[in-house]
């Protein structure tokens, strides 16, 4: 049996679609709510349905659990309530590791690219330098904080037998609609050129770098699941990895792949980036993933022209644009 959380998200309902396919027993938790007012997720076979709230109490009686997939969490960056990030973010995962520790579970968990702050340290998933880096905004704190909490717990001896950390960049694809502002730009591109013809991109605010060029490692669902599934069958013993694409693209590359992936010419237009999120920007990211290829578990990523491509004909299908 495995257990994801946060399964009626954008991940999640990806990973429990491929993992009921393989024949895998799955426990779908979530808000209630969430599992059927999500359009975008209809024909998911989320299998049991087990309400976040009620979480604890369901694992305290007993269930023959294999692994735990843990998506679940707050992922606004723009969030600025430090006490429900620390419930939601940090408590909820060190419950779910404590139990994973005590009852010999299997536990993968997301962390985030947001953990690196402005980059300043780079992007390199060296565990000894997490306690050094320095997130922007207090979603990526909250996953910085669980980080540190984790490997400190292993030094403990505190640990599940197979633990794996999971800092995804900047994941896109199909699902994530729900998400409203915080869905990737791929998303809001194709609704901007569907209903206006052209794009909006947010202007740079540094002399260094040209309108459009802030970059990205932009990674497709397909590759993030397919790494998921891997660990699953095949557990690492441990650790805190990247998983990205491995390469940065800059925004106009996507906002040209998503112009193609329609068929139409590019019209791309700028505007400055809103105050809320201009101090906490990142001009560039770019995950070093020598480590989790080296361990087998990171397939050669989707290009981003290809993932785009795959992605915005399934919004035409679903939009009938």
């Amino acid at each position: 049996m495995v257990v994801v959380t946060g399964a009626a998200g954008f991940i999640g309902a990806r990973a429990v679609e491929r993992l009921t396919s393989r024949g895998a027993d799955v426990v779908s938790v979530d808000l209630l709510s969430a599992f059927d007012n999500r359009p975008e997720h209809s024909g998911v076979n989320f299998g049991q349905r087990i309400d976040v709230a009620a979480i604890g109490a369901w694992l305290g009686s007993g269930p023959s659990v294999q692994a735990i997939l843990h998506l679940g969490a707050c992922t606004d960056t723009r969030e600025t309530d430090r006490a429900y990030l620390d419930r939601v973010n940090l408590a909820a995962s060190q419950d779910l590791w404590r139990y994973a520790a005590d009852t010999g579970v299997q536990l993968i968990y997301a962390s985030s690219a947001a953990t690196y702050g402005d980059g300043s340290l780079g992007y390199d998933d060296d565990e000894a330098l997490i306690p050094s880096l320095r997130p922007l905004n207090l979603y990526g704190q909250s996953k910085q904080d669980f980080d540190v909490w984790a490997l400190a717990e292993e030094r403990r001896g505190l640990c599940p037998p197979a633990w794996t950390g999971l800092k995804f960049f900047n994941v896109y694809g199909f699902g994530e609609r729900h998400k409203g502002r915080m869905a990737s730009v791929v998303l809001h591109a194709f609704d901007q050129v569907v209903e206006h013809g052209f794009v909006k991109l947010f202007r740079s605010h540094r002399e260094d770098i040209a309108d459009g060029n802030q970059a990205r490692d932009f990674v497709f669902v397909d590759d993030v699941v397919e790494t998921l599934l891997s660990l699953v069958e095949s557990p690492l013993p441990r650790g805190i990895f990247n998983l990205g694409s491995g390469r940065a693209r800059t925004f106009l590359d996507l906002a040209r792949a998503v112009f193609a992936a329609l068929g139409r010419p590019a019209d791309i237009r700028f505007i400055d980036t809103p105050l809320d999120l201009r101090e906490q920007y990142q001009y560039f990211t770019e995950a070093k993933m020598t480590r989790l290829r080296d361990a087998g578990y990171a397939r050669h990523p989707v290009a981003l022209e290809t993932g785009v491509e795959r992605y915005v004909s399934m919004l035409r299908q679903a939009t009938h644009a």
